[in-house]
């Protein structure tokens, strides 16, 4: 029989990576159906059955989730309707913790419980007893899914006393940091690294193109809320540099057409408009072109370490998530190419510490100086070895059928 799949992924490289997966799983089973909710690369694979929501979901901020609360709780109830409807053999959650672990642990504690038939009731009027019940209690007619996360959740980062607790709701973990596999199977979750999904998406980017030694490039993330706290500091930074490297121009990276009119509206006010070109959906070619960069936190770092691009990190975001995160996190790095490294390969400015002049002046020093450019690219070369080789997406998809 032809398996059914129910995806969830909430951001946009989780849509990328899951659209791959999803490739992948066609390739080898072409008759398996697929549900969920994701974004517009999925829901191009998937069809009708599929939900592209991530325009709204991909929120980042302790504060802006909280002001979010009924908007997720509602999806929340509505994912978990549509797992109850489509009876998946498998539900394959990919990263966006704060969602997806939530939903796993639901979804086991439910499928566990033993539905019981009221007296009386016809199988039709005991099904909709049953979705009526759902919608009351959470409780779901008894099915069991297998639970299978895709891309880890850096619990490890944050608290890694859930590890355990994931053990006790997940099936399966794929993991696409080496280091991650040995965590997890010492907690007792089954875990498979298979590589990073990047290594095969961005491969295929490569264009060889020369870099400009005069074009600096700016990622000020892929969400509305980085780029306005991000990006008006990157502005003053680029200011700086002008003013003790008159030759230099900027392009700027925009993730989408949405973000690319903020992006053009925050530069109208400025007067280095003239030497910033926007360039929408193309971040690889960006980074392969440029002779230094100032990064967003998040996937972009390693796509900067991937392409050889010699960066800074810069990163703002409300002061009451900032607060949260300095008590939570357990990693003295933000950066991932810092994280794999085990030391700080790429300078990170912070908060209170992303002063415009000092990313100025590390800007320049990656820019001018080739000692401190070619050390840097060595660190990223020994940081990208580790993520494996291509094929994550083939391999997560073996294991996703194996373990049906």
């Amino acid at each position: 029989m032809a398996k059914r799949l129910y995806f969830v992924a909430g951001e946009a490289s989780g849509d990328e990576h899951g659209a791959a997966l999803m490739r992948s799983l066609r390739d080898l089973a072409p008759d398996c159906e697929l549900y969920g909710r994701g974004g517009p690369q999925m829901k191009a694979i998937a069809g009708d059955k599929f939900t592209d929501w991530i325009g709204n979901a991909a929120i980042v901020g302790l504060w802006e989730v909280l002001k979010h609360a009924g908007y997720f709780r509602e999806q929340f109830a509505r994912a978990l309707n549509e797992i109850d409807a489509a009876k998946p053999d498998a539900v394959v959650l990919i990263d966006y913790p704060g969602f997806n672990l939530r939903l796993a642990r639901t979804l086991r504690r439910n499928t566990d419980l033993q539905s019981v038939r009221p007296a009386g009731l016809q199988p039709d009027e005991s099904d909709t007893a049953d979705r009526i019940s759902t919608g009351r209690t959470g409780r779901m007619p008894v099915f069991h899914p297998k639970i299978i996360y895709y891309i880890s959740p850096q619990v490890w980062a944050w608290n890694r006393g859930r590890i355990r607790q994931m053990a006790r709701y997940l099936d399966l973990m794929l993991c696409i940091f080496p280091f991650e596999a040995e965590l997890y199977n010492l907690s007792g979750l089954r875990t498979i690294f298979v590589g990073h999904p990047m290594i095969e998406t961005l491969a295929r980017r490569q264009t060889g193109e020369a870099r400009n030694p005069n074009l600096i490039g700016l990622f000020p993330g892929s969400r509305s809320r980085e780029v306005k706290k991000i990006f008006p500091v990157m502005v003053k930074a680029i200011a700086e540099i002008i003013g003790r490297r008159p030759s230099t121009r900027f392009e700027v990276a925009a993730a989408s057409e949405t973000l690319a009119r903020d992006i053009q509206g925050l530069l109208a006010r400025s007067h280095l408009r003239h030497r910033s070109r926007v360039v929408t959906g193309d971040s690889s070619g960006t980074m392969q072109r440029v002779s230094a960069g100032m990064v967003a936190s998040g996937t972009a770092t390693l796509e900067a370490a991937f392409f050889r691009l010699p960066f800074v990190l810069v990163y703002k975001v409300s002061w009451p998530t900032y607060f949260a995160a300095r008590l939570l996190m357990r990693t003295p790095f933000l950066g991932m190419p810092n994280v794999l490294a085990g030391r700080e390969i790429v300078p990170e400015f912070l908060q209170h510490e992303a002063r415009p002049k000092a990313i100025a002046a590390s800007v320049l020093e990656l820019a001018n100086n080739s000692d401190t450019r070619q050390q840097m690219i060595t660190e990223f070369d020994a940081v990208i070895e580790k993520l494996g080789e291509s094929g994550a997406s083939g391999k997560a998809a073996r294991a996703i059928l194996a373990e049906l």
